[in-house]
């Protein structure tokens, strides 16, 4: 967002103050560690684990334009992606605007729906607290901060019953090392890519891994078993819903997702929080925890306290590539800032929202269930639509080039590559395969060669898997 700002022309920008407000100390994300070790029920500023690898190809998650350094493994521990942030607020020149080890403590709109500021309480590096204000606030601060964590009945009677020891029912926000866990029967809950990545981890220690899922999604590898959902707790057994038991389980790994919630919005009721709810309070914003409506196109907030140019959203979109679609985001946002008349009237927006959400629910979704997901694989069209809209308006020039470059709707399709890369390493030839690679299309051929390499191999040795399209 800061990037596509400081992108407009000097003369539209020129007498504005652009602060970006970090509450780490980094640059980063969810993919810069904890500074110490913490430990429930104090929340940990990340759930990123040690051990953590990334579960797409790191070109499919670059900014376009700015690919990750040669070198860089296909699917790389977290240390590259950490730094490849710090590198790209370093090449373009961003640093004199962050703020970091600043919290936003509160924010709230002081004026009439057309006309105003944002009233903003910061706490800075030394415990101090600020006050400033702001013409337009945008909120580009993840999603995985306020862990989900579902109460299963019988639950507190399986926790106090000591027979094998300490029991524990964890969240995977604070899962760091599955060495934890030997000689363990573990349960692990959900069926998101953290939950089987970890269930894959933990089964290399553990005595007996079991993971429970909804339904199909990302597969663990290991001998990990699944299982349905869990229905209750007995004080010696936990009960499945297809009546089955699992028995002599000593912990229950939750990787059960994150609540949607916006604190500093929330103090101020700028954002009201009605758990499971499908009703807006008043005519502000509101999350239901899964949904934070109503928005425009997942990014600009149709409360009527303010103008619709005047709250902004960037990353919430989930079943997606973040970089190139927080900076396809940031890029209509930094437009319509600077030109609030992009935007159609505010009852037309509303109606656009609810011919949206209409169609979902033809198709067999909850709009406020499945809230930001881009269902369908609409990930690419979704992004392309942004751009296309600011041509459309003038905002930025006619091209008959789709923003999502073609090689990355066609890396999505490779059911091959993962396991190519995994292979590349089994037999130490990552630096034969990375030799040469730097630019955008050298990454996009790499990934190419792979997956037909290991399609044929596979194919010659009558290898068979399930499908392994990547999945964001």
């Amino acid at each position: 967002m800061l990037k596509t700002i400081l992108d407009l022309p000097l003369e539209v920008r020129a007498n504005w103050e652009v602060v970006l407000y970090e509450q780490r100390r980094d640059v980063g994300g969810i993919w810069l560690p904890d500074s110490s070790p913490i430990h429930p029920p104090v929340l940990p500023e990340t759930p990123l684990y040690p051990m953590l690898h990334t579960n797409t190809p790191i070109p499919t998650m670059t900014y376009p334009g700015f690919p990750f350094p040669p070198g860089t493994p296909l699917f790389s521990i977290h240390d590259p992606v950490e730094r490849y942030h710090r590198d790209y607020a370093t090449r373009f020149n961003l640093w004199p605007y962050i703020s970091l080890n600043h919290t936003v403590l509160s924010s709230s709109w002081v004026g009439r729906p057309d006309a105003g500021y944002w009233d903003v309480i910061v706490e800075d590096h030394n415990g101090n607290e600020i006050q400033r204000s702001f013409d337009h606030l945008v909120v580009a601060n993840g999603h995985n901060h306020e862990p989900h964590i579902p109460v299963f009945p019988g639950q507190e009677v399986w926790l106090a019953n000591k027979s094998r020891g300490r029991r524990e029912i964890l969240h995977t926000i604070w899962y760091r090392d599955p060495a934890k866990y030997t000689n363990q029967t573990v349960v692990v809950v959900g069926g998101g890519a953290s939950g089987s990545d970890i269930s894959s981890q933990v089964s290399l220690y553990a005595r007996k891994v079991y993971q429970t899922i909804r339904s199909s999604g990302y597969a663990p590898s290991g001998p990990v078993e699944i299982k349905p959902e869990i229905s209750y707790f007995t004080a010696d057994e936990i009960v499945l819903v297809d009546g089955s038991t699992l028995q002599e389980v000593d912990v229950v790994l939750l990787g059960t997702g994150y609540d949607l919630r916006i604190p500093f919005l929330e103090h101020s009721r700028e954002v009201v929080v009605k758990p499971g709810s499908n009703e807006t309070e008043g005519k502000g914003l509101t999350t239901n925890l899964r949904y934070l409506f109503p928005l425009h196109q997942h990014i600009f907030s149709l409360s009527h306290s303010y103008p619709t140019n005047a709250l902004a959203f960037i990353g919430l979109p989930v079943l997606i590539a973040n970089c190139p679609s927080d900076l396809a985001q940031s890029i209509y946002v930094a437009h319509i800032i600077a030109n609030g008349s992009l935007l159609e009237p505010r009852a037309e927006l509303l109606g656009q929202l609810e011919a949206h959400e209409q169609d979902l629910r033809q198709r067999g979704y909850d709009p406020y269930y499945i809230g930001h997901r881009m269902v369908d694989n609409s990930a690419f069209d979704y992004q392309d639509g942004l751009i296309r809209t600011l041509r459309t308006k003038g905002a930025l020039p006619q091209s008959e080039t789709n923003y999502v470059e073609a090689w990355r709707r066609e890396a999505r399709e490779y059911q091959y590559l993962k396991r190519g890369w995994e292979r590349i390493e089994e037999l130490g030839q990552e630096d034969k395969w990375l030799e040469g690679v730097e630019s955008e299309d050298e990454w996009a051929n790499l990934m190419r060669q792979v997956d037909i390499w290991q399609r044929d191999w596979e194919a010659e040795n009558g290898s068979v898997f399930p499908e392994d399209a990547l999945q964001y």
